[in-house]
């Protein structure tokens, strides 16, 4: 019926696995490996992050892609959020102007809220990040969006990294109380807001909040407050911190980076 001969179909039959085959077999096993470590997050592009960086394998990403589509793998997507435009409306001074780079450690923080419900009510994060390495310095995680919120989460990193004339880059809303602005001035912190309603003024805290929330606010319900305030400190740490390999870092992680560069920014001072 399929008008092959009965020669033919035994070769094929015995005919031993090619080496492409068995390295694709090989790769499978690894990569469901590393998507299993990453909670089921990991995409493509991230998974061969880490078998290029992190395992020393040589292999192209369209590679990585066609075994996880074939075994059906597939990493978390994100959520695109709708904004309501306000670039108009300026209200303090914007140092950063979309720019966020720094040269060294400690020369430029940005710091946000994020929200979270759970079925106990909403729990909310505030965190800081060292734009230099991407390293999340300092956080807080409370049940109201209070003033306290965000300078628990400033105290912490400040007491972290001892900064001094570090540009702490925000968006609007508890940013504005005055304790706050008295915090930055008292730490010898200089203050930068982005424009109302312009997401993009703090694109590297949305970076990061967007990645926070695949991997850890949306991966689950969750039934606690305590639950998620545990899950999301374990991530940071654990894996956002060690394991999560950047791009703009050069695919190394927060970690690593800093540990690759901190002899480099010495020198330069």
């Amino acid at each position: 019926m399929l008008r092959v001969t009965e020669r033919g179909y035994r070769a094929w039959r015995d005919r031993p696995m090619s080496q492409r085959t068995i390295r694709h077999e090989m790769l499978a096993e690894t990569i469901a490996n590393i998507h299993r470590a990453s909670r089921g997050c990991y995409g493509a592009r991230r998974v061969h992050a880490e078998l290029v960086h992190g395992l020393g394998i040589r292999v192209g990403r369209d590679q990585v892609a066609r075994v996880m589509a074939r075994t059906g793998l597939r990493g978390l997507a994100g959520t695109r959020k709708r904004y309501v435009n306000r670039e108009h409306l300026v209200t303090t001074e914007d140092l950063v102007n979309r720019d966020f780079t720094a040269t060294a450690p400690n020369q430029l923080w940005c710091t946000d809220i994020t929200e979270h419900p759970t079925r106990e009510g909403k729990i909310y994060c505030c965190c800081v990040i060292d734009v230099y390495s991407r390293k999340i310095v300092g956080w807080a995680i409370d049940m109201r969006q209070t003033t306290d919120l965000v300078l628990n989460a400033l105290d912490m990193a400040v007491e972290a990294r001892k900064p001094s004339q570090t540009v702490v880059h925000s968006d609007h809303g508890q940013f504005r109380a005055r304790r706050f602005r008295r915090a930055l001035r008292r730490h010898g912190l200089v203050g930068s807001m982005g424009r109302v309603g312009a997401a993009g003024d703090n694109a590297a805290m949305e970076s990061f909040f967007s990645t926070l929330q695949t991997n850890v606010l949306d991966s689950r319900r969750w039934a606690t407050m305590a639950e998620l305030r545990l899950a999301g400190t374990h991530w940071i740490e654990a894996t956002y911190h060690q394991r999560r390999r950047q791009r703009r870092l050069g695919r190394l992680t927060p970690v690593e980076y800093q540990d690759i560069m901190r002899p480099v920014v010495a020198l330069a001072a």
